[in-house]
């Protein structure tokens, strides 16, 4: 049998993660009689914990929300997700920095000493982009409208008029909010900045969610952020002078293909073909254009405007002409998909 103190932790761990609990299910679950059971649940009690029998045929146990906050228990990886969840609270756009790193204060300050030496070897430097906050009140104001699956009205520049939607995800990207909504109005989906609107009280009906798009929320918020639903406007394929294991690591949602032991073929997509065509060259690699033409004469773009910074510059001149000049007669040979 496991000791005390283990068996509490898990035991607390089950009543955290559903409503109720069979007191025959809790024992099978621990491996101990339901007597144990028992005699565990009053020393969570003692510790301060609102657990209440539950009645019906087999009985059972719940853990009810509290007026004051109990001792909290924590493993060891408890105790590290919690501490690097509250030092990246620091870049999530949502106004709650000061209270996170109060909160990381205080849960420190309780723990015990291997818990403590735990958590002070896991430091984390989150380097948040720059961009507006927004107040933990309109978070709070969505979050419910999606929990409840209530109609939302709210202000939304520039239009005059509020916007009526029906609320279905909250979504952090890049540092900023994000509500992903059915517009009543338009009659389609759209992606709101949660830092641009304000909420409007009280909320409207209670609606039936419909069936978003592509599957899930994040491959829905990823093509609306690619351009357009059937995704990037510009898509173009090379082929690149590296193995396909090492650019795969770096490619993201690209498609990288072996090409050759040393080759592989990489397509990417983009907002313009200038774009496209840089996103390329970041891979630092010879490379011949596959297709299609607006992707090489993109690369000639910007040959031509770095030959043109090239022959600006003195040392350019001495030795980047002529490289720039074969650099843009390789990047031009086509070759076969």
């Amino acid at each position: 049998m496991p000791k005390t103190s283990a068996r509490l932790l898990a035991l607390l761990s089950l009543l955290q993660a559903r409503r109720d609990w069979p007191g025959a299910a809790l024992a099978e679950r621990l491996a101990i009689s339901p007597r144990t059971v028992r005699r565990d649940v009053d020393r969570l009690r003692e510790l301060g914990y609102p657990i209440v029998a539950t009645k019906g045929p087999d009985g059972g146990y719940r853990l009810d929300a509290g007026a004051q906050l109990p001792p909290l228990l924590f493993d060891d990886e408890q105790a590290v997700a919690l501490a690097v969840a509250l030092q990246l609270a620091t870049t999530a756009g949502a106004g709650i920095e000061e209270a996170a790193a109060r909160a990381l204060t205080t849960v420190r300050q309780v723990m015990p000493a291997r818990l403590r030496h735990r958590i002070d070897s896991v430091r984390v430097t989150a380097l948040a982009r720059p961009g507006p906050q927004v107040g933990s009140e309109v978070l709070a104001a969505l979050g419910t409208a999606v929990h409840a699956s209530e109609v939302l009205r709210f202000d939304y520049p520039p239009g005059p008029a509020p916007r009526r939607v029906e609320p279905h995800h909250l979504v952090a990207r890049g540092g900023l909010w994000y509500l992903v909504a059915w517009d009543l109005d338009r009659g389609d989906w759209r992606v709101f900045r949660a830092d641009r609107l304000t909420p409007r009280t009280p909320t409207g009906p209670r609606f039936t969610p419909r069936e978003l798009p592509g599957g899930s929320v994040a491959a829905f918020v990823t093509s609306r952020f690619q351009g357009s639903g059937s995704g990037w406007p510009c898509r173009g394929s090379v082929i690149l002078d590296l193995p396909a294991a090492a650019v795969s690591r770096y490619a993201g949602d690209a498609v990288v293909e072996e090409a050759g032991p040393d080759r592989c073929r990489l397509e990417l997509g983009s907002w313009s073909w200038v774009s496209l065509a840089a996103a390329f060259g970041r891979f630092d690699a010879d490379l011949e254009v596959v297709g299609p033409p607006e992707l090489a004469e993109a690369f000639e773009v910007l040959a031509n405007r770095f030959h043109r910074h090239c022959t600006n510059s003195p040392r350019g001149a001495e030795l980047g002409f002529l490289a720039v000049g074969d650099a843009a007669a390789a990047i031009m040979t086509p070759t076969d998909p």
